[in-house]
């Protein structure tokens, strides 16, 4: 059995993945990135362009983040990429996981609105908030919107099924 670090197991609770053995988190802790990582991308080529299109074209799949078990983008690993390296399935999104997906559509929205309406400034801002939150995802796993909702709420209790 592979074991992995507290601080990655607090890191990948915090999002709301409870219930998980050492050896599945240490096999799905990078690919748990990959949906953040082309979030990441897309938003920083909408930066880039200053272009209110491309950054709302990503906000259904934020949404859809939301509200499904998991992120539309995770189609590339569980239907591909986990066949080709053998790796189990992601598990379903936590709530908290969930509430990340809610503030990139939020951030994203009015993002795009602000573009579209002259007030890129603001765009830019909103825009640069969900790179930023996405590289710190990608970077240590730390999601920014699970961190600040387990200093409001408490930690996620995985002994009591509070994920």
């Amino acid at each position: 059995m592979t074991n992995i670090s507290s601080v990655k197991r607090e890191r990948i609770e915090a999002q709301g993945f409870c219930g998980l053995d050492d050896n599945l988190l240490v096999q799905i802790n990078y690919p748990l990135r990959l949906a953040p990582a082309i979030c990441m991308t897309w938003t920083s080529i909408g930066i880039l362009l200053g272009s209110p299109t491309v950054i709302g074209a990503l906000v259904p799949f934020a949404v859809l983040g939301a509200v499904l078990p998991g992120h539309p983008f995770d189609v590339i690993y569980n239907f591909g990429l986990r066949h080709i390296f053998k790796r189990p399935a992601l598990p379903r999104y936590g709530k908290r996981r969930r509430l990340a997906c809610v503030a990139a559509s939020t951030a994203l929205t009015v993002s795009a609105l602000s573009f579209q309406f002259g007030i890129s400034p603001l765009g830019y801002v909103l825009a640069g908030m969900v790179v930023a939150g996405t590289l710190l995802n990608v970077s240590t796993g730390i999601c920014p919107p699970a961190a600040i909702a387990g200093v409001i709420f408490g930690r996620v209790d995985c002994e009591q099924g509070l994920g």
